[in-house]
């Protein structure tokens, strides 16, 4: 099979860690018989500096016209104090609307490895394997109205029954193919939004008698995550809290540089990592791939339908952190490498495993 993807590299280390995902998928195309073309395109600050905005037309068109999107990072310093319309933060944010994609897909799970890589105790952290579904068209981040004066900021965080349902439904789907429990993430005890929030997700929750429906505040299910991870399966949350709440279970892990996402439900798919720029390390070599690489091993399973290259991609991930190979983030790895030599070691394991 032929598929066609956009790479984003962006910023940072998005270069370094894409430039790593897209080999490993070659990689994969040639061990199992598939056939990737890949197209670069400008997004973020870089294409600030050549086009004048962070999300060029043809950029877009180019996105709409493949299978799939894979994006690195975006974002630097440089750029903080530009108006809003020229931060490359917004070229993401107009690459998701222009997608249509709805649904973002954030996995948190903990490998055996790097349990003493995780902030908390090994006896709490212990088999974390969770997925954090977040509502990403809606509330705060796209509501209108929206201004900001010298002495006023307003933000509007809004949402339809439909834009509810639709998110519920994809977490509630997921969770029967895991451990069929759903929690609810909302603050209904101040926000009307969040009343509605919770309304229709239990009303959706009635058409899957198979799968647990709990509800919890935004700031109780953050203290939950640093004490009891373990209890959650799928998280569904709408898009500020979900934010949040995804990147404090990233760390649980052992490094907000292992975290993969997808971004589904539009008409074209979009995997990225969780991780930003970080233009403290960029070309340095340190930039950790795994959530990268992690990031195309969800476009194998997602959007291609290929669950064995998937898998095996996910294994090779396991195996060379089982061999004890990280980069300095992954403090408690013996074999400290660069980012390169992660890919290779990937790789390596891709080639050798059974087609």
């Amino acid at each position: 099979m032929k598929f066609k993807v956009t790479v984003l590299p962006g910023d940072g280390i998005g270069i370094e860690v894409t430039r790593e995902a897209v080999a490993c998928l070659e990689t994969v195309a040639e061990k199992f018989g598939h056939e990737f073309e890949f197209i670069e395109q400008l997004i973020g600050g870089v294409a600030l500096d050549k086009t004048g905005v962070p999300l060029p037309d043809q950029t877009l068109e180019t996105c709409l016209a493949s299978d799939a999107v894979l994006l690195g990072a975006v974002g630097a310093p440089q750029y903080d104090n530009n108006p809003p319309k020229l931060k490359p933060e917004t070229g993401l944010l107009g690459l998701r609307a222009g997608l249509g994609v709805f649904a973002n897909l954030r996995p948190a799970f903990l490998h055996e490895t790097l349990i003493n890589a995780s902030p908390l105790k090994p006896e709490i952290v212990r088999g974390t394997d969770m997925l954090i579904v977040r509502e990403l068209a809606g509330g705060a981040y796209f509501g209108q109205p929206r201004e900001i004066t010298e002495e006023r900021g307003l933000n509007t965080m809004a949402y339809t029954a439909p834009e509810v349902e639709r998110v519920a439904r994809v977490a509630f789907e997921i969770a029967r193919g895991r451990r069929n429990k759903v929690s609810s993430i909302d603050k209904a005890n101040v926000l009307e939004s969040s009343q509605l929030w919770r309304k229709v997700v239990t009303r959706v929750g009635a058409d899957y008698p198979d799968v647990t429906l709990e509800h919890g505040y935004v700031d109780s299910c953050a203290m939950a995550l640093v004490t009891r991870p373990t209890s959650f399966d799928v998280i569904v949350t709408e898009n500020l809290f979900g934010d949040i709440l995804s990147d404090e279970a990233a760390v649980l892990t052992g490094s907000l540089g292992m975290l993969p996402s997808a971004s589904i439900g539009g008409k074209v798919d979009l995997y990225e990592p969780v991780h930003g720029s970080a233009p403290d390390i960029a070309g340095r070599g340190i930039a950790n791939p795994l959530g990268a690489i992690a990031s195309a091993a969800m476009l194998l399973r997602h959007t291609c339908k290929l669950e064995a290259p998937a898998a095996a991609l996910e294994t090779a991930i396991s195996r060379i952190l089982a061999d004890g190979y990280g980069t300095p983030d992954l403090k408690s790895q013996p074999n400290q490498v660069s980012t390169s030599e992660i890919g290779r070691h990937i790789r390596r394991h891709i080639a050798q495993s059974a087609a």
